[in-house]
């Protein structure tokens, strides 16, 4: 499982769905929760969270231009291929952070992955959890 820490940047909330829009580093990234509105609605800005993601949820792209729905682009350096038969895992370097993604082998050898190149992972918002620390307050 991926995970990056961040902050919360933005609530939105419209029923039982909610766009949280958090700050890792200089990037910023999207969470859609679905049937998470009451408890969503408690949090606040500026409260750190982890973002976590499946490793089978991170697309790579080379040289992406265009538009595209996805709302989470991730720019960062390729430091590990781990060729299988069917699968690749492809290790990534996002701002000293590591990261990975499972693709299949074939699209591996299409993108010509090679260590230290520059890649984008895509990994759509509703593939995205986050995790908030439970709060604890002392009683005296």
């Amino acid at each position: 499982m991926n995970r990056l820490p961040g902050r919360i940047l933005a609530i939105e909330v419209v029923g039982s769905i909610a766009l949280i829009e958090v700050a890792v580093g200089a990037h910023c990234f999207t969470a859609t929760l679905v049937g998470a509105g009451d408890e969503v609605a408690a949090w606040q800005v500026d409260v750190p969270v982890t973002l976590m993601f499946k490793e089978t949820e991170v697309s790579l792209a080379k040289n992406l231009s265009g538009l595209i729905s996805m709302r989470n682009r991730i720019p960062a350096i390729v430091t590990m291929i781990d060729r299988g038969k069917l699968l690749t895992k492809v290790g990534l370097d996002v701002d000293g952070y590591a990261l990975a993604s499972v693709i299949t082998t074939k699209s591996s050898y299409l993108l010509q992955l090679a260590i230290g190149d520059r890649v984008e992972g895509l990994v759509k918002a509703n593939e995205m959890s986050v995790l908030i620390p439970i709060l604890t307050h002392n009683v005296t």
